[in-house]
Parts: structure tokens; sequence; C-alpha cells
């Protein structure tokens, strides 16, 4: 079955416990996305806010790293308990294996983000190192941006790369997720689904319904594939 990852950049902070209690019941992990200005032109959630979740959760967390030195991040992430943390390709590239040993070494699972335009390739020499791998399916930095489809085909490629290999990771999407989009994207191959404003907190003022929305359009999805 398909896991669920709500991006709580997209949630109502207002509404944080609420939301949060909710979400608990339901979910497989948390995607915590930190951006800093610079890698990309938004600032959204911090290690702080993470701090703040820990009091109130035992779900998993995957920090999505959008920040220009991702590797400063690295060690601060790890003390305070994220289960996955997730950088981008084009930064990961000379620090894979080093970073690796050192997340694996604290329990922990390595990411690699691939966006629309990075080619596949650029991670084939430390893959069998990665637990997930994101594929970006709308450039990343802000919410609520148009579906490239394009980028389904990278996923096809990784779940043929993985069942050839005999690899292990994990093939999440970030971006769009939604009604319209489940079953290409579960019958691409994903594992793990992203869900921000259109497929969970803009469903419903309720963040019980928005679930209970959201979990029958996945079911539906599924029952398709």
């Amino acid at each position: 079955m398909v896991k669920i990852a709500p991006s709580l950049m997209c949630m109502n902070i207002s509404k944080f416990a609420e939301q949060i209690n909710c979400l608990n019941q339901t979910v497989d992990y948390y995607h915590i996305d930190i951006m800093d200005g610079h890698y990309v032109s938004n600032m959204t959630l911090s290690p702080w806010f993470i701090e703040q979740l820990n009091n109130h959760t035992t779900i998993p967390m995957d920090a999505h790293l959008m920040v220009t030195n991702p590797i400063d991040y690295v060690e601060p992430l790890l003390d305070i308990g994220v289960e996955v943390i997730s950088i981008h390709a084009e930064f990961l590239n000379g620090h894979a294996f080093r970073l690796s040993e050192t997340i694996k070494k604290r329990g922990k699972k390595l990411g690699v983000v691939l966006n629309p335009e990075t080619p596949l390739n650029l991670i084939f020499d430390y893959i069998h190192l990665i637990d997930i791998v994101t594929v970006m399916t709308v450039d990343p930095g802000f919410a609520g941006q148009t579906f490239i489809s394009e980028s389904l085909e990278k996923v096809k490629k990784l779940t043929v790369c993985r069942k050839e290999n005999n690899l292990g990771f994990d093939i999440q999407i970030d971006g769009s997720c939604n009604e319209k989009t489940y079953q290409t994207m579960i019958e691409a191959g994903a594992d793990i689904l992203i869900v921000g404003t259109s497929g969970l907190f803009n469903l419903n003022e309720s963040i019980e319904k928005s679930v209970e929305i959201m979990q029958g359009h996945l079911d539906a999805a599924v029952s398709e594939t």
C-alpha cells in the first residue's frame, strides 16, 4: 500500500495541535520543507519547528533541505531525531559516501531529491546508499504548482533500476499529489506520496474531513491500478 507524507508547510499553523493530533492517526511520515530563501526564493519551516513537532508526535520526519549549504544542517537534524534527511542531488554529489556513513551510524536514512531537470545518471554511482529517492513533479520552492507529468518517466526508470539491481530504496513523489494524479503516480511505481494543499489541506475546512476525503481518493486510485 502506498504511504502518505503530509507536507507541513501547507498546514494551518494556527491549528497546529488539532491538525497534528488528527494526522498522527493516519500518516506514515511528516514531510518538513526547510528553505533558506537562497536555494529557492521562499522561506518555510526550520529545525526549530521540528523540535516543537517532536512534542506532539512519534511519526517519523523527512527533512527536505532546499538550502544553499545543506551539509551544515545534517548533524543538528540528526541531534533532534529526524528520521530521513533528503538533499538535492546537485548538493549531495561529493558528499554522498561520507554522509551516508554519518547518517547510517545514527540509525537514520539518507534521501536524495531530483528536480524535474535533474538527470538520473547524476545519482547512479551512489544509488545503493540511498534509502529514499524523491522525484519532484513540480519546480521546488512553492506549494500549489502545475504538475510536470514528464517527471513520471524518472519514477518508471527508478522502478526498473531498483528491480534489476535488487536495491531497496523507496520512491517518493513531491508535487501535485492529488485525486487527479494518484493513479498515474502509483502505476509508475511510487511508494510514498507527499500530499499538500490540493491533496489534503484544502479539501475541507475540517482536517478530519480532509483526511477522510483524501483516503477515499487514494482508495479509488489504488482500486484502478
